[in-house]
């Protein structure tokens, strides 16, 4: 919502644990560039959350923002209506892109929205972070873009896999 007042709340009590993995965590994303530090008058709590294999993975709890953002109207596909489409087929692929939010650059303006607070300092994403109310509709919606520009990326990535013999 335009003209919003920023929110900020303090940071979640973590346990011992969760502060060495939060501390790991911070490292990782600040040396791989997707965060930097913050002066934002914005500010969102951590949490952590289990992943399948026993370990961790950071949230931020973004819940606030998300209730003063103007949401996308991009209509997300349903499962059933993918299933519809290729049923009666053999063979299936699927690319799972790596931490694909995090292949999107957030415009300069609103990477101050994106701070959160943790008790090692306050920090902002440069690229969309996950738990954010359009992160699923940005995400569709570059990827929908242009059909004829994914066949050649899926193409030069099966001659990739056909070279590499995967």
């Amino acid at each position: 919502v335009p003209g919003a007042a920023p929110v900020a709340r303090a940071p979640y009590r973590l346990a011992p644990s969760g502060m060495k993995d939060l501390s790991e965590q911070l490292k990782e994303l600040s040396d791989k560039g997707f965060i930097r530090p913050s002066s934002s008058p914005w500010g969102a709590p951590v949490l952590f959350v289990n992943k399948k294999d026993g370990s961790f993975r950071m949230c931020i709890d973004y819940r606030e923002l998300n209730k003063l953002t103007v949401k996308n109207r991009y209509p997300l596909l349903r499962i059933d209506d993918l299933f519809d489409q290729v049923q009666g087929s053999r063979v299936y692929s699927k690319i799972d892109l790596r931490s694909g939010y995090h292949q999107l650059r957030v415009r300069e303006e609103d990477v101050p929205k994106t701070a959160f607070r943790t008790r090692y300092g306050h920090y902002e994403f440069q690229f969309m972070p996950f738990r954010l109310t359009k992160a699923p509709t940005v995400f569709m919606d570059l990827m929908n873009q242009d059909e004829k520009e994914h066949e050649e990326h899926l193409k030069a990535i099966l001659e990739l896999l056909k070279k590499e013999e995967l």
